[in-house]
């Protein structure tokens, strides 16, 4: 018997929700076989089975919260007792199998493994890692006979879409997540086929797992704040875990808050002079620039731990973007040397991949300063809050129109609320007053 435990999935986070177990227990299975589809803010992640035999054992069920390090699933290889993560003393440890994320867009430095009995590991954090100029295509598992990758696995069960029902439009006869989105819209495209009957059992539920061995998974079922039985009864709703993109949104804003001296200045751009069908979001990341170029110290990075900064030459922009989900931040590349054709091209791409749940790790981090467009919906000013190491960001409120006084008369001109929030810390208020001075001059320009 062999146990393998939940590897840090290389993003940095304690833990990760069972979306899908793609084996049951009984199943033979294969190294490299696909056996389960963890999901984490920042991708869904399917992890290869490190051990060639019977699956014995899990330990959470979908919606699980397991914890980095804790038992996830127990294989009979016909060897003796196992750890995957830690190994025995003296042995090979080469249990713990590359993981790698389904996103639409591979990073370029994604590279596969060959397949063998088990899978040598060099220490790393999920594997070990080579250099390659392979490119890495997206793959998928059937499930029930039907193809679909695990981001669109997830897609289907957040829409609670039968994927048996749906027909697959894709290379392969793959399921898109279009596909999905339709059959949620227009109902069920085809009829889902019979279940395979098994040869050797029928399947039983898995058997309830006892008080000790879910503790991994204790996060997942929060029995809500004690109340008194009158408060109770007044209750109109459930309590229900948080998960996912929002549970790891709830952990950064802790941190930030725990983290961060934050102080906000606000002040309006008049954009009288903009031209009809300007872009709004285009002009709010050139104005960032020029107020970087005025005030650099705020495209900055600042470790509070070791008490240092590194003030960025260029400049990458996170963006924050709303979902049903949670709030993603997404990093635009090279605004500094970007035009706008450019910058609005890498803005359709982010927006879209978020929508769809494909966004490539890399592009979650790795930003120097952050913009949120709040405007899009409603409010004129906020507070919005950083996230370290970053020191500074900048949200656009609702255009709005206001009487001005011009030449001795009045004229109404176009309004855009700016609210700029920056770490006290290590940005002065003069700082960040120029900063914001330097967007305001740039918003009015014409073009």
């Amino acid at each position: 018997m062999k146990t393998f435990n939940l590897p840090d999935l290389g993003e940095g986070l304690p833990d990760a929700e069972i979306v899908e177990w793609l084996v049951a227990e009984g199943d033979e299975v294969k190294v490299d076989d696909p056996i389960v589809s963890m999901e984490t803010a920042k991708a869904v992640v399917e992890v290869p089975s490190p051990y060639a035999g019977k699956v014995a054992k899990f330990h959470g069920q979908a919606g699980d919260v397991i914890k980095t390090g804790a038992p996830l699933i127990d294989f009979d290889t016909g060897e003796g007792v196992e750890t995957a993560a830690e190994g025995e003393a003296g042995e090979d440890q080469s249990a713990e199998p590359k993981l790698e994320p389904q996103a639409a867009e591979p990073a370029p430095d994604d590279d596969v493994g060959q397949a063998g009995e088990e899978r040598a590991d060099t220490g790393t954090v999920v594997g070990n890692v080579t250099t390659s100029d392979e490119v890495v295509q997206q793959t998928h598992s059937s499930v029930g006979g039907v193809k679909v990758t695990p981001a669109v696995r997830a897609l289907a069960r957040k829409l609670k879409i039968d994927l048996s029902t749906v027909e697959a439009t894709g290379p392969e006869g793959v399921v898109t997540s279009s596909d999905v989105r339709r059959a949620a819209e227009e109902g069920p495209t085809r009829k889902p086929a019979a279940a395979p009957a098994r040869e050797d059992k029928p399947a039983a539920p898995p058997e309830p797992l006892s008080e000790t061995e879910r503790e991994p998974q204790a996060e997942a079922r929060p029995s809500g704040p004690s109340r008194s039985e009158g408060a109770q009864s007044e209750a109109s709703g459930e309590w229900t875990p948080i998960r996912g993109t929002r549970r790891t949104m709830a952990r950064a804003m802790s941190d930030s808050h725990a983290r961060v001296v934050a102080t906000t200045i606000m002040d309006d751009a008049d954009i009288h002079a903009w031209q009809p069908g300007e872009d709004i979001t285009v002009r709010l990341l050139r104005a960032l620039w020029a107020g970087a170029q005025e005030e650099p110290g705020l495209n900055a990075w600042y470790d509070d731990e070791q008490n240092v900064r590194m003030v960025h030459k260029g400049m990458h922009v996170g963006m924050a973007v709303d979902t049903p989900d949670g709030l993603f931040v997404a990093r635009l590349k090279d605004v500094h040397s970007s035009d706008r054709q450019q910058m609005r091209g890498e803005i359709d791409r982010l927006r879209d991949n978020v929508k769809h749940r494909s966004i490539p790790p890399e592009d979650l981090k790795g930003y120097t300063i952050m913009l949120s467009n709040f405007g899009v919906f409603a409010g004129r000013y906020a507070t919005p809050i950083i996230n370290p190491p970053c020191v500074a960001i900048v949200a656009a409120g609702v255009l709005r129109h206001e009487v001005v006084p011009v030449l001795g008369g009045i004229e109404v001109h176009r309004q855009l609320p700016l609210s700029l929030t920056f770490d006290h810390r290590i940005c002065t208020g003069g700082e960040a007053a120029r900063f914001l001075k330097a967007m305001i001059e740039d918003l009015r320009k014409s073009q």
